[in-house]
């Protein structure tokens, strides 16, 4: 684990990403490592659903909404719409969506497969402990309010200190 040393906060957080049943072969670990004035987020998955496009009135799938969510719980729930339990996106300072802290880059699927590593100066990681990752099933608009209009809840994970 890395911690800091002068208050014993940790520095790194983790979360193990789990799909529900609408992608049920999705896993991945993100990371949540602090660097100088802010953190590194990195993530790396398998198992995303291949693009397609919109099509007859309905969204397309992926690229995927990837966004920190306000309570650390990944309970199923219902199966035709998972994950509900997490909440909304973790939005602590009440902005615009967009610009919550919790709103992060989309992943691409490479024949499933995404890895993607970027900077945040919206927290550090001992502030995401407890909260949850989710990946949903189409992209973020970033304009849509509260959440962006990413459609389904695929995947979930708990985000927990790194020991």
């Amino acid at each position: 684990m890395y911690y800091n040393i002068t208050n014993c906060t940790p520095i790194a957080s983790v979360a193990e990403i789990r799909g529900g049943p609408l992608a049920p072969n999705l896993y991945g670990v993100v990371t949540f490592r602090e660097v100088q004035n802010g953190t590194e987020v990195t993530v790396e998955v398998w198992g995303l659903p291949p693009y397609k496009p919109a099509e007859n009135g309905k969204s397309p799938i992926g690229p995927h909404g990837f966004h920190i969510h306000e309570n650390g719980i990944c309970e199923v729930g219902d199966p035709e719409n998972p994950f509900q339990a997490a909440g909304g996106h973790w939005n602590p300072t009440n902005q615009p969506h967009g610009n919550h802290a919790g709103d992060f880059p989309v992943l691409f699927s490479n024949n499933g497969y995404a890895r993607m590593s970027f900077f945040t100066d919206k927290f550090k990681p001992a502030d995401v402990v407890g909260k949850s990752v989710i990946i949903h099933e189409s992209p973020d608009d970033y304009r849509s309010q509260p959440a962006g209009n990413s459609g389904k809840r695929l995947a979930c994970g708990v985000i927990r200190r790194l020991y």
